[in-house]
């Protein structure tokens, strides 16, 4: 078995729509234009903005939002919208031979509603949320933290993401594979190259290697945990992250 570490926000998901879906929901639910979710998109930062940030943001250029409901979209963003495509789906059954771990910067009772809302627990072998592990990406701690709940090394391992600094420079650091999902975006880091370059996620997951001598099938119907170092979470994969 090898391992095989992903993201799951605007990788393995579409975080970004599922935000924006709830975004628009609030400044219809205020009488506000829907011009204005372009610029609440870009305050959003596609997640990576700090949250006290964003809200202020918001309500200093809404006013009239009462504090609680943008608290409200702050505290869910989106998780409750968010969907696992099926294509995505098949992809990671097809890993047999891998073990797979998703590798999140984020708060832990959000992300961890995104991997259950959308199946992703059943799917992965177990997650590491920074929150709850006290690290982040691209820190070598939390990949490290991905490996140890799964009992492996980092050896040999691949990271897929997104984040050309969270994600590509913290596989580098390691010396791990790195595949970067481009999202329609150009790659734009003087320095720094992933090992390979994919348009989407569906794309990154047909580039791992399959092993033709694994077991049939990955789902984990169960959802089992195993034992568990820093509160990050091993799953079982249908064995029942992002």
């Amino acid at each position: 078995m090898r391992l095989l570490m992903i993201d799951l926000d605007n990788s393995l998901i579409d975080r970004d729509a599922a935000f924006r879906d709830a975004a628009g929901e609030l400044l219809a639910a205020h009488g506000l234009p829907a011009g204005e979710l372009a610029w609440v998109m870009a305050a959003d930062g596609g997640g990576f903005t700090p949250r006290g940030t964003v809200a202020a943001a918001l309500t200093g250029r809404f006013p009239g939002v009462p504090p609680s409901a943008i608290r409200r979209l702050l505290d869910d963003g989106g998780a409750d919208r968010v969907v696992l495509a099926p294509e995505v789906a098949a992809g990671l059954r097809r890993l047999t031979g891998w073990t797979v771990v998703i590798v999140t910067n984020g708060r832990a009772v959000q992300q961890r509603a995104k991997i259950v809302n959308t199946g992703l627990d059943r799917l992965v072998d177990g997650w590491v949320i920074s929150e709850e592990a006290g690290h982040r990406k691209p820190g070598a701690e939390i990949f490290q933290a991905a490996a140890a709940i799964v009992g492996m090394s980092l050896a040999g391992a691949w990271m897929i993401g997104d984040s050309a600094r969270a994600d590509i420079a913290g596989a580098a650091a390691l010396g791990l594979t790195s595949v970067w999902i481009a999202n329609g975006r150009r790659w734009c880091e003087p320095g720094l190259r992933p090992t390979h370059v994919a348009g989407d996620i569906v794309a990154a997951l047909n580039l791992i290697p399959a092993d033709q001598d694994g077991p049939a099938g990955r789902e984990h119907p169960t959802g089992g945990e195993r034992a568990q170092p820093a509160k990050t979470h091993p799953a079982g994969r249908d064995h029942p992250a992002n």
